[in-house]
């Protein structure tokens, strides 16, 4: 495939709620991002996505977003936004922002007038349905567990939201709805943003029985059905995506970054060669452990579930001529040394192990804030969660009869909460994210994890994320891991194994997911490109492995 710009980047994901407060109100902001633009410039990285700093009621942390063209007071202003814009270009860093549109806030203008004038132009702009019984069209349930359909006061009419009450559902259907859409994204770009991560995007066709009044098969005590079959990739999405791209994206050669739950009979048109989008994040090997069971189920999966969901999403991106998003973590997600290694075995080398696997699979890799120092899942108490999704859950667990304890014991696994919480900087007050009162508890172990303690430290986690990210970018293998082909290596027990090759080189990827000492067989390997442990053992062709070993090797022909 023709090699396009985005395709050199490796990207880091910031939360700005949680990255550093200048201003003392416990919520970080965009001059604090802007003070530590020289950290991001040392890790190496080349593109920064911001989540939402929108102007919103954050009532869904800024995911709900109240006007799309300014900043939200509590992160600064839309000349912080210019700035940061103009000062990570400077050290060669594009920002994406993140895109939502498949919902706005319940205090949008466009909201408030459709719900008081069910005759103005707005009315169209979002899903309404009137009713005579005073009952909700229909029993459908939304993704934080709630129904889906919340009454307007006083009336007899209904708006539909796929996510919070407060967040109700654009109605795509709409041609001067998606004018409006473009418009905005565009104005944007032409302030020079590199591009967007765009949010919920496959919700955005709805089923026309979304609208239905009728019962649909309850899944749940309540009485409710869960929507995600009348939402997700409905026949037509790729109409609207189609004319969003030839309105905005295209035109600019941006970068985009679809947060899509994508079948294989639609990923072609989707980040194909002439796909709507750059790439895609794929969940299947981040939702691992959840998926397919129902809410509040302890994992249970295998190393062999995991090798086989992350083969399986490299080839198919790679067989369609697309380009993929490789990530562990995200403001979404639980960290990924508590997800994917025993609590026992959290440490260095597991950690600088997950490192090698996110920098040398294929695609542009996404870094998530702490990540690169090994930061962890927060233990909280359930009145120290902020996210929405939480409180939304737990009634719903109460309701299926789960114990407190057993969802509590899932949240501090599973919340979202787990990624939001303040990054650590030092072992100061607040882990030096605020003078003031954090709004999300600080992890207690900032005092061991933190950035100044490992800065300069060529033996830390953060030293071995800025090897990796050299080597992707700077290094004679540069090319391999940034345009090689994936090629999975079949083996059993703890490795997992894969080369990265162009036109007649390659470099061979072994990664020991195990807390013991294994052994595998070479063949036609020459160098050491890199390794996370010292002590690589090597006797004929067999290759021993510590715990938690990562290993780079050239091969021959």
């Amino acid at each position: 495939m023709q090699s396009k710009w985005w395709q050199g980047l490796i990207a880091y994901q910031i939360y700005p709620k949680s990255f550093l407060d200048t201003n003392g109100d416990g919520v970080g902001d965009l001059p604090g991002i802007l003070q530590k633009l020289d950290y991001i410039a040392s890790l190496g990285v080349n593109v920064l996505w911001l989540s939402p700093v929108f102007q919103s009621p954050m009532v869904d942390n800024g995911y709900d977003i109240s006007d799309y063209r300014k900043t939200d007071p509590l992160f600064g202003t839309n000349e912080d936004m210019d700035r940061l814009i103009a000062e990570a270009d400077k050290r060669g860093i594009k920002i994406l922002m993140d895109l939502v549109v498949n919902h706005t806030s319940d205090q949008h203008p466009w909201f408030q007038e459709a719900i008081r004038d069910p005759g103005s132009k707005y009315a169209d702009y979002y899903i309404f349905e009137e009713t005579e019984d005073g009952n909700p069209p229909n029993n459908l349930r939304a993704y934080f567990s709630t129904p889906a359909w919340t009454r307007v006061p006083g009336t007899n009419r209904w708006y539909f939201h796929a996510f919070a009450a407060e967040q109700p559902d654009l109605n795509w259907e709409n041609p001067a709805l998606r004018a409006e859409i473009a418009d905005m994204v565009n104005w944007w770009l032409d302030k020079g943003l590199g591009g967007f991560r765009i949010d919920a995007i496959s919700n955005i066709k709805k089923s026309p029985l979304v609208r239905a009044h009728r019962l649909f098969e309850a899944d749940a005590p309540d009485g409710t059905a869960f929507i995600r079959d009348w939402v997700v990739n409905q026949p037509g999405i790729t109409d609207f995506l189609s004319e969003l791209a030839d309105h905005t994206f295209r035109p600019h050669d941006s970068m985009t970054v679809a947060e899509a739950d994508v079948p294989p009979d639609l990923l072609k048109a989707f980040i194909g060669p002439d796909g709507f989008f750059s790439m895609t994040f794929d969940f299947t090997y981040a939702d691992i452990d959840e998926r397919g069971l129902p809410p509040f189920s302890k994992p249970v999966f295998t190393l062999d579930d995991l090798r086989a969901a992350l083969f399986k999403s490299q080839m198919h991106t790679q067989d369609v001529g697309g380009w993929a998003a490789p990530f562990l973590e995200n403001h979404d997600q639980p960290r990924s040394l508590n997800k994917y290694i025993p609590a026992e075995d959290i440490g260095y080398a597991s950690a600088t192990m997950l490192a090698t696997l996110l920098l040398t699979l294929r695609g542009t890799p996404f870094i998530y804030q702490g990540e690169e120092l090994g930061m962890t899942n927060c233990p909280m108490e359930l009145g120290e969660y902020d996210d929405l999704a939480v409180s939304n859950q737990y009634e719903d667990g109460l309701r299926r009869g789960h114990a407190h304890e057993w969802m509590l014991e899932y949240f501090n696994r599973r919340s979202r909460d787990n990624s939001r919480t303040p990054f650590q900087w030092n072992d100061g007050p607040n882990a030096g994210f605020t003078t003031g009162s954090p709004w999300l508890k600080v992890n207690p172990n900032y005092v061991a994890v933190n950035e100044e303690q490992q800065a300069g430290d060529p033996h830390s986690i953060l030293s071995d994320y800025q090897r990796l990210i050299g080597l992707r970018r700077r290094s004679s293998v540069s090319d391999l891991l940034t345009y090689g082909t994936f090629e999975p290596v079949e083996c059993g027990g703890t490795i997992i194994a894969y080369r990265r090759a162009l036109k007649g080189r390659s470099v061979l990827v072994l990664l020991n997911f195990g807390s013991s000492r294994t052994d595998f067989n070479l063949s036609g390997c020459e160098g050491l490109v890199f390794t996370n442990l010292e002590g690589t053992a090597r006797k004929g062709h067999m290759l021993e492995l510590l715990p938690y070993q990562a290993v780079l090797l050239t091969e021959t022909e």
